[in-house]
């Protein structure tokens, strides 16, 4: 095989922008407009770096004869943008239905939703194959290789029985559950001794770091080192997902695996920067006139998904307003609720189930110049969401399961200063980061309505303390922080001393 120039290769499903084709047929990169996911932060990382390449995948009509597309890149500085060919029933299998219908369930701890019928496990093992392939040709000799999530799981096997002089990391951006429910796949043990031919494997908080290194020593056996306290960012003791100590590496087939725990940032000082911005203070304005009209603003965004508790937060609010008819026309809820473009039943009945529980609610409570409940499923762009950020009084964020969330990141940065309340679901990463925020359980009833009443009639003074902490936390480990923090876990040796 021959041997790339990138010293530095990065494998993700997603590229680095997006691609717009205008009627002419002619291709143009457009820049993306959140400051804060991680594809900028991913993408910037080249500008430290002499040369790179970013691996993802494009549509094709046929695979038969197309070969790996390689673009050269100049934004924000040179790189190269290699893109392998997947006809549409690759995506499909290996997307939505092994990635969407088989993972997903687990990995969020709703083995009820698993479905392994429709999986073509060929295909899967396929496309990572192809990643891997494409990225062992790029990389140079001793070149770092940083895999982006689960939909590439087996990704880094492949490259290390291929190249053993690369230095392979690996993040896994959503929640790694539990060894009892991580065993229901049925290809758990080639997962595994996939993820064990990284010099180190990251996960955003300790908890899922443990249920990782719990799966791995007690289903194929690997040894795990010392565990140590916790850093300092997590909150160690009290909520659903703390953990005092943690795992900090494995051993297995003469590898030490590091294990890090490392919460993906924000961008607080370009979200705190736009706060101010003339663009997002005429949103909050229109904001203001057209739905706050003096009243509490509760904001709650996500994506039409089951693991997201749109369905318990309204049930939520329409208790709300049963109990307090002093609330009515006093409060208003928007839901921005993105709608999911897959296709996919299970989503088209969650996004059916919303709407209906959404429109009883107004039709119940609704009054001549009071709606409220504010229901959106468009993608709302970044700059007109800050602007909602400054305006909630509340936000209120209660996943059933949620890897991070960097929406609750992101009101904390937008308020600094602001005053404000978060209302988090403890299932969710960011709730063993962000002290401050007000925690409750999703899965009670009792607890949500607690939560939502303590948020609606907190005094700000306790306000302004719990945003600062929050807001400290936030500002304290960004996502530059992040990246940094797990590249440099490729630096310790990777086979074990004698």
């Amino acid at each position: 095989m021959s041997i790339g120039s990138s010293s530095f290769v990065i494998l993700y499903h997603r590229t680095p922008f997006d691609e717009s084709i205008d009627s002419e047929g002619n291709r143009t990169w457009v820049d993306q407009k959140s400051p804060n996911g991680i594809i900028p932060t991913l993408r910037n990382l080249f500008r430290n770096k002499e040369d790179g390449t970013w691996i993802a995948w494009r549509r094709v009509d046929s695979v038969d004869n197309a070969e790996d597309e390689s673009i050269e890149m100049t934004n924000p500085s040179p790189f190269t943008l290699c893109r392998i060919p997947l006809e549409d029933n690759q995506i499909s299998s290996f997307y939505h239905i092994t990635s969407k219908e088989c993972f997903w369930p687990i990995l969020h701890t709703f083995p009820t939703h698993f479905n392994v019928n429709n999986a073509d496990w060929g295909i899967f093992e396929e496309v990572n194959r192809r990643f891997a392939e494409a990225a062992c040709k790029e990389a140079a000799e001793g070149a770092t290789v940083w895999v982006h999530d689960y939909n590439l799981w087996l990704v880094p096997g492949y490259i290390r029985s291929s190249r053993p002089d690369l230095k392979v990391a690996f993040f896994h951006h959503t929640p790694f559950p539990s060894n009892d429910v991580f065993a229901i796949l049925p290809w758990r043990e080639q997962i595994l001794e996939s993820l064990l031919c990284c010099d180190v494997v990251g996960f955003h908080i300790p908890r899922y770091t443990e249920n990782f290194a719990r799966a791995a020593s007690t289903l194929v056996g690997a040894k795990r080192g010392p565990k140590v306290p916790v850093d300092s960012k997590f909150i160690p003791v009290g909520t659903a997902l703390s953990e005092g100590t943690v795992t900090s590496y494995l051993e297995h087939n003469g590898r030490r695996i590091q294990l890090l725990s490392s919460p993906v940032g924000t961008s607080p000082d370009v979200i705190q920067e736009l706060s101010w911005s003339a663009s997002v203070e005429s949103h909050g304005e229109l904001i203001v006139q057209d739905t706050k009209k003096g009243r509490k603003l509760i904001l709650s965004a996500s994506r039409v998904d089951y693991t997201k508790g749109n369905e318990a937060l309204l049930l939520t609010f329409e208790r709300l307003l049963e109990r307090r008819e002093d609330l009515h026309g006093e409060v208003v809820l928007m839901l921005a609720c993105v709608a999911a473009a897959s296709g996919m039943k299970i989503y088209e009945d969650t996004q059916r189930t919303i709407e209906e529980i959404a429109g009883r609610i107004n039709g119940r409570f609704s009054k001549i110049d009071w709606v409220p409940i504010r229901f959106s499923t468009r993608r709302i762009p970044y700059d007109e969401m800050v602007a909602w950020f400054c305006q909630a009084d509340v936000c209120w964020i209660t996943p059933l399961r949620d890897g991070l969330n960097l929406v609750a990141k992101e009101y904390a940065a937008a308020r600094r200063n602001r005053g404000g309340v978060l209302v988090l679901s403890e299932f969710t990463g960011a709730s063993v980061v962000l002290d401050g925020a007000v925690l409750t359980n999703p899965y009670s009833n009792k607890r949500m309505d607690e939560a939502i009443e303590k948020a609606l009639f907190m005094d700000s003074d306790a306000q302004r303390d719990r945003m600062t902490r929050m807001c400290t936390a936030v500002e304290n480990y960004t996502v530059k922080d992040w990246a940094e923090e797990q590249l440099a876990g490729c630096e310790p040796p990777s086979t074990t001393p004698e």
